[in-house]
């Protein structure tokens, strides 16, 4: 049985939970509690759980006797261990009510091919379980949920090194710094010799993040473990004072949560120079003000569009962006990737200076939106899409770039605007297109508008006709 066949089935069970009323969110948390206690005894790692809570002791349990010891188990756990198991239990509550439907679980857990799962890596099984959540509308996951390919873009073009210290504020389920840590163990034979501080610096220090939501920083944690990560996630606000202890990165990649503060509050930051209720400005600061400042120090992060043209602090926070940080690429993302519909992003990429003045000279933006089809379930997002970009991106070495770059192609993908351009764009503005479609400029009068309507309406009417046709003939 593979990964993806032990996820359809972990996730099918979802229906056993449906009478409870649990929630596709809650019943992912819930499977994280049960799921550790399986893995902990697969993977021989019990050690840390008293014996009274393992997994044998659960599984022997029925009716009400199981929910009770399910719920001091639960309690046990959050209160009086310590470490990861400590923070994975802490507030733990279960949403079963039935017995039965909890049994149901355990037991079908306990019989999936464990053995091909540890073949595959746990860690794979259960970032196959969180990207199933997200895919699911009725979820809410998708809000937090990167889809993969953009993830290993964005990790790939940053390229982490071994000994650096890797952040994302807004980690969600963690997958940047999966994704992070995963490129450095493929592409760094140095890693099968590290020394043991080396070692150690990796395991517990080189990737770190925050996450808001207590049940998605339980997420984060269980997803962290089970790819041998044991770096510190702040449970915590990154736009409060508490976000102050994220510092001194050489590598960010993050994408954001959308939106406004809660009532359009500021961010409580003291240490922001610009004071807005816009979280993405505001996580924008926390990001370039976070990075060494040292000329290589980088970040990735997703944004929308009104990050590019919002005027106010917007515009005085994008300025201080290009002094502080060479603002080299911008990458323009289609429609559709994300789970909330209509939003439009962008990928910024930008490298800390050793000052804080005159970092930015130009910018070169890659426009993948303009005239690309909507991504989504049906028609989802795949690697090879970047590949032009890609080829394209050459780091951060400008001169690289020139030669991707015709002056006789005004309709390319790729093209580059000098800092003097942009600051003579109203507002300093970055929201800058100039791929135009073939039915862009056309002029239609008023009839020939109700033309086309019509044109349009007589062919509807026709598919809708010749379907009616063949139901006909079906139900014949």
């Amino acid at each position: 049985m593979t990964n993806n066949e032990i996820v359809a089935k972990l996730w099918n069970m979802c229906n056993v939970l449906r009478d409870d009323g649990i929630t596709y969110h809650q019943y992912v948390t819930e499977l994280t509690y049960i799921l550790f206690l399986k893995m902990a005894k697969e993977t021989e790692s019990e050690k840390n759980i008293p014996e009274k809570y393992r997994w044998d002791e659960l599984k022997k349990k029925e009716g009400m006797e199981l929910k009770r010891f399910y719920e001091e188990l639960l309690r046990e756990l959050g209160d009086n261990c310590t470490g990861r198991i400590q923070e994975i239990y802490s507030g733990a509550k279960s949403n079963i009510e039935e017995p039965a439907n909890l049994k149901k679980i355990i037991t079908n857990i306990d019989s999936l091919d464990w053995y091909s799962a540890k073949e595959e890596g746990l860690g794979n099984l259960y970032e196959g379980l969180l990207e199933k959540n997200a895919s699911e509308k009725k979820s809410g996951a998708g809000q937090y949920f990167t889809p993969r390919v953009l993830i290993d873009v964005m990790t790939k073009l940053i390229a982490p090194q071994p000994g650096e210290r890797c952040n994302d504020p807004a980690c969600g389920t963690f997958g940047f710094m999966i994704a992070a840590d995963n490129y450095i163990k493929k592409n760094t034979d140095e890693l099968f010799s590290l020394d043991e501080e080396t070692a150690r610096f990796q395991k517990y220090e080189a990737f770190t993040g925050g996450e808001l939501v207590h049940e998605t920083h339980r997420l984060a944690l269980m997803n962290a473990m089970l790819h041998d990560i044991e770096g510190k996630i702040h449970l915590c606000d990154t736009l409060s004072n508490q976000g102050t202890v994220m510092k001194d990165f050489d590598v960010v990649l993050t994408n954001p949560p959308f939106g406004t503060k809660k009532g359009g509050e500021r961010a409580t930051r003291s240490d922001f120079t610009y004071q807005t209720s816009n979280k993405q400005l505001n996580f924008l600061q926390h990001i370039y003000r976070s990075l060494k400042r040292n000329g290589k120090s980088r970040a990735a992060v997703v944004l929308p569009d009104n990050v590019l043209f919002a005027d106010g602090d917007g515009e005085r926070i994008r300025r201080d962006l290009m002094e502080k940080c060479n603002l080299h690429t911008i990458l323009r993302l289609p429609t559709g990737i994300f789970y909330a519909q209509g939003v439009k992003t962008n990928v910024l990429f930008f490298t800390r200076g050793e000052t804080d003045q005159g970092n930015t000279r130009e910018v070169w933006i890659y426009d993948l939106r303009s005239e690309m089809p909507s991504f989504g379930k049906t028609n989802p997002l795949k690697i090879s899409h970047f590949d032009e970009f890609v080829e394209c991106y050459k780091g951060a070495d400008l001169s690289a770039r020139k030669e991707t770059y015709s002056e006789e192609n005004p309709n390319g993908r790729w093209r580059r605007f000098t800092y003097e351009e942009i600051l003579a764009r109203d507002k300093t503005s970055l929201d800058i297109t100039w791929i135009k479609s073939d039915a862009e400029g056309e002029d239609f009068t008023l009839a020939e508008l109700l033309e086309q309507i019509k044109e349009k309406s007589a062919n509807i009417a026709n598919a809708v006709a010749e379907l009616e046709k063949l139901i006909g003939e079906v139900d014949e």
